[in-house]
């Protein structure tokens, strides 16, 4: 008798990207700017919007999408002053922040598909700072 098993889409799967997504919503993300802060997510994301949310003085808050690129001094990370939001469509399944000079607090709203974010595992895309990804 033959065993069945459920099919589940995986990063190249064209409509998971076409149709409304499920969101994820974060906010008062206290920054470290001694650590990094990684955001992990349920799925593989469709879109993401990042806020500076800090008040008081600026404080940079530095987004990359790998730790690497945001400890190395390579370029592969963009920051936002307070107040600023920046969106993307990145279909990725962490973020990372830190906050430049001190700690900082931010908001993440993404749009998150069908695909389980474990399916992007070591066989999938390197997001990496050595490939030039923050």
């Amino acid at each position: 008798m033959p065993v069945h098993s459920q099919h589940k889409p995986g990063v190249g799967s064209v409509g998971q990207y076409q149709m409304s997504a499920r969101p994820f919503l974060s906010s008062s993300i206290v920054v470290a700017h001694t650590a990094v802060t990684e955001i992990k997510f349920p799925a593989v994301t469709k879109f993401l919007t990042v806020t500076n949310t800090h008040t008081g003085s600026n404080v940079p808050l530095i987004v990359g999408f790998s730790a690497r690129g945001i400890m190395d001094d390579n370029g592969n990370k963009f920051s936002l002053d307070n107040g600023e939001s920046y969106t993307g469509e990145f279909r990725v399944r962490y973020v990372y922040l830190a906050g430049q000079g001190a700690s900082c607090t931010g908001s993440i709203i993404a749009g998150l598909t069908g695909i389980d974010s474990d399916l992007m595992g070591p066989e999938g895309v390197n997001y990496s700072g050595s490939q030039g990804i923050g």
